[in-house]
């Protein structure tokens, strides 16, 4: 049974809504969990090998070997509802946040190294305003470790999503954060954002070791304010898909690395675009690559996976039967959620759909700029004023333009000659927010040699147009306008062979 419950804790990786959602696959878990223990951990061992041929096995070269514990942090009491003050808090003061009754853990603010100090080749970063917040946020820290493939007690975590629930508009907004941002960690070194968990848990950080420092390290250079985490090893993702029985995934970029063979070989394998049902460990596979691609995309995978998993469990009923397992599921959880918190979010995700949730990612180039430490590691600088207006429209509901983009309807037909590409484009579109619909093969089933738009709203002023060329590669030739007032879909798209679905730089289609 001990076996049994180190394979369940590790089935959590990178879970919507943190705990919340991995909880709920846990209670399915236990509710068809038996006394079979089996080899399993002679096949964890087999699965290391794999896991290592995937191009996220590579470790980050500096983490520190002596670390030294100099906090200087200040307290501030934080709520769901933070009116946060014009002028930022200085050192030594207490940011305090407008009374509300929706109490959230307190945050110690770390203070600024000396002005003007050196730390790995520049000078330290000065500590960033705190994110103006408007509305009632609780945000979860979603990680996925790396402990059991490295085995060097040091622990690293390389996938790193907040999940930022608005109580107040039943919404939520999750973002990928890359791992090797290069930040001022506020035990007073520079390093990658992937180890900030580790350092607070070697030096035994007070309060709240890895997740601690973590914390701390993403108020002083990002300035939200994190107030749970949920975390748990990467291997047992593979089982939480296969229990559920294999996700959807909608793939539209081809994808090529490393696959293990049934005889322990590894060979080259590509994943062209399509409409995939994946099992546990294509899944693994599918959001660990980097071959032929970057951190900022393997995000967005992930962020995709969970959408897929979210949908699933939600329509296996499992959300609504967290709280009569919740001491159960706490024992294999690495966690700092309460039990009356957790009921305190349970209405609001019963309702949640995937149209309430909205994705932020970093822009490569954009929000980070590409650099190489004296020690000759490369990672990413954040671009401040970039960095800012990111998270400040993470903080913040969706805007007048995304609700008018939700409310239009897009129709979405296949004509391309590739099974399920009307799917592809459908989810890339919902992807940005907008109201998508697959409607399957034309009448026919014939295939056009090119991708059409037609408009059948036919107003300049508002019209989706252009958004839509650009999400779906297509220009301003492939639309035109039918103006109808008793129409099925505002828009409808008919995709040809000429479709590229793939808009993210990955690895170009197969023809």
């Amino acid at each position: 049974m001990l076996i049994a419950t180190r394979l369940i804790r590790l089935i959590l990786f990178g879970i919507v809504l943190a705990l919340l959602f991995a909880l709920a696959w846990t209670t399915l878990q236990i509710a068809t969990m038996n006394d079979d223990t089996g080899a399993s951990v002679a096949t964890a061992e087999a699965r290391r090998a794999a896991y290592r041929a995937t191009a996220t096995a590579i470790r980050a070269q500096d983490h520190e070997s002596s670390l030294r514990y100099n906090p200087g942090i200040v307290l501030m009491q934080d709520h769901a509802l933070d009116l946060t003050p014009e002028s930022e808090a200085g050192d030594g003061l207490d940011a305090a946040a407008v009374p509300d009754d929706f109490h959230l853990p307190k945050l110690l603010i770390p203070r600024s190294p000396e002005e003007g100090k050196w730390l790995s080749g520049m000078r330290a970063p000065r500590r960033v305003k705190p994110v103006v917040r408007r509305h009632r946020l609780v945000n979860i820290m979603l990680l996925g470790s790396d402990e059991e493939l490295t085995e060097d007690n040091f622990i690293r975590t390389d996938t790193m999503i907040v999940a930022s629930l608005n109580v107040e508009t039943g919404t939520v907004s999750m973002m990928s954060l890359p791992r090797d941002l290069f930040v001022y960690i506020p035990y007073g070194k520079m390093g990658r954002l992937n180890t900030a968990f580790g350092i607070g848990e070697n030096l035994g950080w007070d309060p709240g070791r890895g997740f601690g420092l973590l914390r701390q390290t993403l108020f002083y250079n990002l300035g939200i304010n994190v107030h749970y985490y949920a975390r748990v090893n990467f291997s047992g993702f593979e089982t939480i898909i296969d229990r559920l029985g294999g996700v959807d995934i909608a793939v539209d970029c081809s994808y090529r690395d490393l696959y293990p063979t049934w005889n322990g070989e590894y060979r080259w394998r590509t994943l062209p675009v399509g409409w995939h049902r994946f099992d546990g460990f294509d899944s693994l596979w599918y959001a660990r690559t980097r071959k032929y691609t970057d951190d900022f995309d393997r995000g967005r995978r992930q962020q995709l996976l969970l959408r897929a998993m979210w949908r699933k469990a939600r329509g296996e009923g499992l959300v609504a039967t967290i709280p009569r397992l919740w001491s159960d599921l706490t024992d294999v959880v690495d966690t700092d959620l309460p039990l009356d918190m957790l009921l305190r979010l349970l209405p609001h995700l019963l309702t949640l759909d995937l149209a309430d949730v909205e994705n932020v990612t970093f822009k490569k180039n954009y929000h980070t700029t590409e650099w190489i430490t004296p020690n000759g590691a490369e990672v990413l600088l954040p671009n401040p004023e970039a960095v800012a207006a990111l998270m400040q429209d993470f903080y913040t509901p969706p805007s007048p333009y995304q609700v008018s983009i939700a409310g239009p309807s897009i129709g979405v037909y296949n004509a391309s000659g590739q099974d399920h590409w009307d799917i592809v484009a459908s989810e890339r579109l919902r992807w940005d927010g907008y109201n998508a619909v697959a409607l399957g093969q034309v009448d026919g089933g014939a295939v056009n040699p090119t991708s059409q738009l037609i408009d059948h709203v036919a107003t300049e002023k508002g019209s989706l147009v252009p958004r839509i060329l650009r999400a779906l590669n297509m220009n301003d030739e492939q639309a035109e306008t039918d103006a109808m007032a008793e129409r099925d879909y505002d828009y409808v798209v008919t995709l040809g062979r000429d479709y590229e679905s793939c808009t993210y730089g990955v690895l170009p289609l197969d023809r």
